[in-house]
């Protein structure tokens, strides 16, 4: 089968979205398809493109336009005359709007089934701004099928057009995230001491992820016992990198540090030296820097946002805390840290969430099961023996040594 995947972010792009998108065609590619990336960058010239192929893919990433209306045509007329070249069986958009439409519109124009996927911003913010809401409810109505990965998502989406939407977890390859021993030089390369607890946030820090909350609960943590915060990560420039600088000036006597972007590859190092994993978001999907921690064994303190619902249970597999709540944030925080034995407890129990119910296996074979309803036949899982892809081949082989 061969799918054209359609995403506004890509690796290297910064957030969750590039990273999830680069999951899924990984997946896909280890079942046996053939997979198109299609995503605009401002890298390259407007209208330019450039395709590489890495582990089995085609990446095309093509150079966006100051005008989001002239990037559409562009994305939408590179779609149509690739099917023309080499016909595809499915668009596949990430995000409801913009790519969204893009799959849905030339999907109907080409006569081939799209399928739109429901991240997080793309059903919590875009609807409310008027130059993107006919562009989601567009896709919203005439899309083949709309999945999301999060209950509280298709909620929201249903609020606007009531129709069946699939419920796709994000997985987790637990192969690679995973317990390890505290990296002890990555820790004295950072100015992390021995005697002192870590909390750990990783992603871009910014308000929407509970930025204004996360210091404040390390400000009046640092009060009781000596913390140092690790933002694995970097700190959206403008207005949040204002703000998180003028903390640090009120805040001297706090040590913390901003990694800047890392690669992927690279957090389980990371996730290593934290005591406790904050996930402070104030809207989301289902993060996968949650779903990361908790595969690391971490013990893990998160608002009751979005997908977090879904994957945490209070007191059994990490913690939950009210959306912009700091005093609460801060009194669960060091509860954890004052209590090895409970952090050690949650986080155990976090890892045994992730192996039963947030696998790679997991997500892919929901995603086959979309494009059998669509009346496609794609093949099983486990067909491409290209060891370059073998996230769940992987995925299985850390289950079974991990537990």
């Amino acid at each position: 089968m061969k799918i054209a995947l359609l995403s506004e972010k890509y690796t290297p792009d910064l957030g969750g979205l590039a990273i999830s998108t680069d999951r899924l065609a990984r997946l896909l590619s280890s079942a046996g398809h053939e997979v198109r990336i299609f995503s605009p960058t401002l890298s390259l010239p407007p209208s330019n493109t450039r395709t590489l192929r890495s582990n089995g893919l085609h990446i095309t990433r093509f150079g966006a336009h100051k005008r989001v209306d002239d990037t559409l045509v562009d994305w939408c007329e590179l779609v149509i005359a690739e099917h023309k070249r080499e016909p595809f069986d499915v668009l596949h958009a990430y995000f409801l709007a913009p790519a969204g439409f893009v799959a849905t519109y030339a999907g109907k124009y080409l006569n081939i089934p799209s399928l739109v996927s429901i991240r997080g911003n793309d059903i919590e913010r875009a609807p409310f701004d008027p130059s993107k809401f006919s562009h989601g409810m567009y896709a919203l109505q005439n899309a083949g099928a709309v999945t999301t990965n999060a209950s509280e998502l298709a909620r929201k989406a249903k609020a606007f057009f009531d129709r069946e939407i699939f419920l796709i977890p994000n997985g987790m390859d637990a192969g690679h995230f995973k317990p390890m021993e505290r990296n002890e030089a990555l820790a004295a390369s950072l100015g992390i001491k021995n005697d002192i607890a870590v909390i750990g946030f990783v992603g871009e820090l910014r308000e929407k992820k509970g930025m204004t909350a996360l210091l404040s609960a390390c400000a009046q943590a640092a009060k009781k016992m000596p913390v140092f915060l690790l933002i694995v990560g970097e700190v959206r420039q403008g207005e949040d990198q204002y703000s998180f600088e003028e903390f640090r000036k009120a805040h001297r006597q706090l040590p913390m540090t901003a990694t800047g972007q890392l690669p992927h590859r690279d957090l389980p190092a990371y996730y290593s030296l934290m005591d406790v994993f904050v996930h402070p978001s104030l809207r989301d999907g289902m993060p996968n820097a949650l779903l990361e921690a908790m595969a690391c064994g971490k013990a893990v303190v998160a608002t009751a946002a979005g997908g977090v619902k879904d994957v945490l249970e209070d007191g059994k597999n990490g913690v939950l805390v009210n959306v912009n709540d700091a005093d609460m944030l801060t009194e669960k925080t060091l509860e954890l840290l004052e209590h090895p034995e409970k952090r050690a407890s949650l986080g155990k129990n976090a890892r045994e969430s992730i192996l039963n119910k947030f696998t790679l296996e997991r997500e892919l074979e929901a995603n086959l099961e979309v494009y059998r309803k669509l009346g496609l036949q794609p093949a099983k899982e486990g067909s491409n023996t290209d060891p370059d892809v073998r996230q769940v081949k992987r995925a299985k082989a850390g289950r079974r040594s991990n537990r």
